[in-house]
């Protein structure tokens, strides 16, 4: 399949103001609590929007630091950045201000989008900062910075686009820095419509009808794209709330605007299931409801179905990669595996020496396609090993059956290697999940006193049960019984909830630590 753009380009032609140009100004594309903002005035405030990030030193080739929660001035600062030719970087607006200190030296952004939430840790985290030249802020003002919405009100309505190459960086997407800082995956202007074209269009489909609700955040490139950029490619909509993802909350957004694609994590999923609102609740309008960020067990996905008779597409991608590149199909799911790869793209799993192993034998998983990042800034070492040629090696261990299917074994970085075997800690994950006392599951390697790893349970049970001993030994012996004996969890810990990072993903970092003590 062969997927081109013109030299000349910027993505936000591609993804916004090409709906204008083909007769969708007054259809809605955006809702955000009570309020509704058409194509024509998407357009106008992002024109509004580039005009104030110009004027507040931003140039090409700039970055352009966004610190929003999701609202519309997200919208019009993502958007506003791209037309100008800045380089887009997006951070979560609830860190501290020593996080903020590092992202605003890691990438010298010039021009600063925040939220009034954040002005006491930003504007901490700014007075040392030597390349910042502005900030603008939505809401109340602060001394020394600016008011967004009052900047905009005075700016221009149009928009003279920056002359940007398909090959130009257009924005960088943060890693979840599992293993040290986040690094920044630097991408090219034509790299988000590539995996648009291969993946939101051709294989699940999107089109204008489709009005799509996210729980994980717009920073988050995952979201960026079901819940931004592949509504907005295709003249669809999508509809953003503020506030913390919660079941209730994400019940309330559905029943509100009744979207037809919802983007999840396997946690929200596992998380909805267990809230009582779970059988009063109708997702009849969903098309599909997505879920990545890390595997998603058989159990949550049966459970699923048969709740609310939604399909999920359960599939892997990456910051390196922007979005996905394996996933299920729709009529053609296999539950607990990840679905095949996407037309586009191309995937190989190999050895330690970097050849290709049988059907069924677990490797490191590496894929190459168009949308593929140039490097990680500021690091080049790590660079050479993830970016190959054309391939990029994920970190990830999968196995690939005869059918073509992928099977998703954990990080690199996570396995445990348990009486001189590797050990996938999802594999236990998924089999605790089976049974009746277990919310939530994770499996970390622990050491005992002769240095050998054996796996630990961090484990959440179900109000009705008591999380004791009793419990535990019973846990241990159901896990005996249902995968390999030297898998089961040497070791069970009750806790009352599991540490997530900003992705809604099993912070094993925290863990790893917790493990020890």
């Amino acid at each position: 399949m062969k997927i081109e753009f013109p030299e000349k380009f910027n993505m936000s032609d591609y993804f916004l103001y090409h709906n204008v140009e083909e007769g969708r100004e007054t259809k809605t594309c955006l809702y955000y609590n009570d309020e509704r903002y058409t194509y024509a005035e998407a357009v106008r405030m992002s024109n509004r929007a580039g005009n104030a990030l110009r004027e507040a030193g931003a140039r090409v080739e700039d970055r352009v630091l966004i610190v929003l929660p999701d609202c519309p001035q997200f919208v019009w600062t993502w958007f506003g950045a791209s037309r100008i030719g800045a380089v887009i970087t997006m951070v979560n607006p609830l860190l501290p201000a020593d996080d903020y200190k590092y992202y605003l030296e890691y990438t010298r952004a010039r021009v600063a989008v925040i939220h009034e939430s954040v002005l006491k840790n930003f504007a901490e985290a700014a007075e040392d900062a030597r390349y910042l030249r502005n900030v603008l802020v939505v809401g109340r003002e602060c001394g020394g910075f600016y008011s967004f919405d009052k900047v905009l009100s005075v700016m221009h309505e149009w928009l003279t686009p920056a002359d940007t190459h398909r090959d130009d960086i257009a924005i960088w997407l943060f890693t979840s820095g599992s293993t040290g800082h986040p690094k920044g995956a630097v991408h090219l202007q034509h790299d988000l419509p590539y995996n648009t074209e291969a993946y939101a269009k051709r294989v699940l489909g999107m089109n204008e009808n489709d009005l799509t609700v996210s729980v994980p955040k717009l920073f988050f490139g995952y979201a960026t794209g079901t819940n931004l950029l592949f509504p907005f490619a295709v003249g669809g909509a999508t509809a953003l709330f503020s506030e913390r993802s919660t079941p209730e909350k994400i019940f309330e957004v559905i029943e509100k605007f009744r979207p037809t694609v919802l983007t999840s994590v396997p946690t929200m999923i596992n998380a909805m299931l267990n809230t009582e609102a779970a059988s009063a609740s109708s997702l009849s309008s969903l098309r599909f409801c997505l879920s990545a960020g890390e595997a998603l067990p058989v159990e949550l996905y049966e459970r699923w179905v048969k709740t609310f008779d939604v399909e999920i597409l359960d599939g892997i991608g990456s910051a390196e990669m922007f979005h996905i590149y394996i996933t299920n199909r729709l009529g053609d799911v296999k539950p607990g595996s990840l679905g095949k790869i996407v037309d586009g793209y191309e995937a190989v799993v190999v050895d330690a020496d970097g050849k290709e192993v049988p059907a069924g034998e677990m490797g490191t998983l590496k894929v190459k396609g168009d949308s593929a990042a140039l490097c990680y800034w500021n690091a080049h070492e790590k660079s050479k090993e993830t970016f190959a040629g054309d391939w990029c090696t994920t970190g990830d261990q999968f196995h690939v059956d005869a059918d073509g299917y992928y099977w998703y074994h954990g990080r690199t970085d996570d396995m445990l290697k348990v009486s001189g075997i590797y050990v996938a800690p999802a594999e236990i994950e998924n089999c605790l999940l089976q049974h009746e006392a277990i919310l939530e599951a994770a499996v970390v390697g622990h050491y005992e006193g002769d240095g050998l790893t054996k796996p630990k349970a961090f484990i959440v049970v179900r109000d009705q049960f008591t999380p004791d001993d009793e419990l535990a030994q019973e846990i241990k012996e159901f896990v005996k019984t249902r995968i390999a004996l030297y898998k089961y969890p040497r070791w069970i810990e009750f806790v009352s909830s599991l540490p997530k990072n900003d992705r809604g993903k099993i912070d094993r970092k925290a863990l790893k630590v917790k493990r020890q003590k």
